[in-house]
């Protein structure tokens, strides 16, 4: 005999969530209520009795009404919500939560009775876009800078410069001081943790030390011994220093500097792969130029995303917002281990627990981006089919020889998505309008530098 339907209702709530009220008919109550008993009966050992034998009326008073309830009302829930959830039609995306809790339900529970009960979940939710064409984006301008060429190629000599002494006059800004020196707190004279050396190279640019200890350095000669008045920033690392004033007693032992190599063909073959400068500054040009461009279009990109999310209405279910901030822990996590970093010993559990917390800002325009990319490729119908899949396989034919166990339907998958994600901004481009705008302020940007060539250890 078949058990008796539920009756299953739902109701919507916000920030896609859907809440299933049930209502489980007496029947089906008594029926688990009486299998719990069984159940119960086979793990008690009661004097006198053998094992499974024992009368119902004892194990209930043995082991008490309530564990019994309790029992019957957990073996329910599973087969139950699979049923509402067949019912209804609801593809879940996570486990459900009782509404008021268990206690409130066990309170409830008569075996003789209809049992009414509220199950929560998230479902997935229905984005909508109000506009997709005429709208109007704003991205910051992007372009090459030739004397970017210029700092790059100084940055090279810089670092394929080789270290001389000095001896012959006092120590000058750009100089390498090798020092001794030991700090106290002016206020009351303890010494400054981390605040003493016997011999340090300390590079007199400005903001490598707290402010006063570099100029102090300046104008000294080699034995020369000095008292530095320093004071620490308000917003230094170390709370116990924090805007305290101090002095360092310092002795200049030593004093170096760096000479430059000459911009010529000698140079260019050190700091690349080119055989003189006017093919290395060709090489730079064309990669910040690529690189301008780059970051230019990606600029447009993000523009046009913000403009179509503001058309975007839709509500984000927790869960969700959840699963995607674990995607960026994840990311983070395998990029430190990409650069040999113990991630294990790095990411304890305040870390990571840390990290999810500001995760979930970035989490949340990572999910309305897919879902209004998502929303636009409905609205407009927008696809890829088997032969533009079929056709980006093979141009990756060769990068990917090399590769072995790759899943083939994953792979897939992703080509999709990547290739979606490019026609769909493409026709964001075609039918939407950017404005360019000049940067408001000029920031220093990091670019790729030119290869120097470096032993094992230095690359290391």
């Amino acid at each position: 005999m078949s058990p008796e339907k539920l009756k299953v209702k739902t109701n919507a709530l916000p920030n896609s969530r859907i809440a299933v009220e049930i209502e489980i008919p007496a029947a089906r109550c008594k029926n688990s209520y009486q299998d719990a008993i069984t159940r119960l009966s086979r793990t008690v050992s009661i004097p006198g009795f053998r094992k499974g034998k024992v009368p119902k009326a004892v194990i209930v008073q043995q082991i008490g009404v309530t564990r019994i309830q309790a029992t019957a009302i957990e073996s329910m829930l599973q087969n139950i919500w699979t049923e509402a959830i067949t019912e209804s039609k609801i593809e879940p995306l996570c486990e459900p939560e009782l509404s008021g809790g268990f206690d409130s339900v066990l309170k409830n529970f008569n075996p003789e009775k209809v049992l009414k009960l509220t199950l929560e979940t998230d479902i997935a939710p229905t984005p909508l876009l109000k506009n997709t064409k005429g709208l109007t984006a704003e991205a910051e301008k992007v372009e090459f800078d030739p004397k970017k060429i210029d700092e790059l190629i100084e940055e090279s000599r810089k670092q394929l410069a080789t270290t001389v002494p000095v001896s012959n006059r006092s120590a000058q800004k750009g100089d390498i001081a090798v020092l001794s020196f030991q700090g106290t707190f002016t206020d009351d004279g303890s010494a400054i943790e981390g605040g003493s050396a016997d011999s340090m190279d300390i590079e007199l640019e400005n903001g490598r030390m707290i402010p006063g200890f570099i100029e102090g350095i300046i104008g000294m000669n080699i034995n020369d011994s000095k008292d530095l008045k320093c004071q620490f920033p308000e917003n230094y690392h170390q709370k116990e220093a924090c805007g305290r004033k101090a002095i360092f007693k310092a002795t200049l032992k030593d004093l170096k500097t760096k000479e430059l190599p000459d911009l010529d063909d000698n140079f260019a073959k050190q700091a690349s792969e080119k055989s003189n400068m006017e093919e290395l500054r060709k090489e730079l040009e064309d990669r910040l130029k690529a690189d301008a461009k780059m970051r230019q279009n990606k600029n447009r990109e993000n523009a046009l995303l913000k403009a179509l999310i503001k058309e975007l209405e839709v509500e984000l279910p927790k869960s969700l917002i959840d699963q995607e901030v674990r995607i960026i822990v994840e990311q983070t996590a395998q990029k430190f281990a990409q650069q040999g970093i113990d991630v294990k010993s790095m990411f304890t559990e305040d870390i990571v627990k840390s990290l999810m917390e500001s995760s979930r800002d970035e989490a949340k325009e990572q999910l309305l981006q897919k879902l209004a990319l998502e929303a636009l490729a409905n609205t407009e119908n927008i696809d890829i089919n088997e032969t533009e899949i079929n056709n980006k396989l093979e141009e990756l034919k060769e990068e990917l020889k090399e590769e072995k166990n790759i899943d083939q339907e994953r792979l897939k998958e992703a080509i999709k998505d990547d290739l979606l994600k490019d026609k769909l901004i493409a026709w964001l481009e075609e039918n939407n309008t950017v404005i360019e705008k000049a940067p408001e302020k000029t920031t220093k940007t990091k670019t790729t530098k030119p290869k120097a060539k470096k032993t094992k250890k230095e690359s290391a």
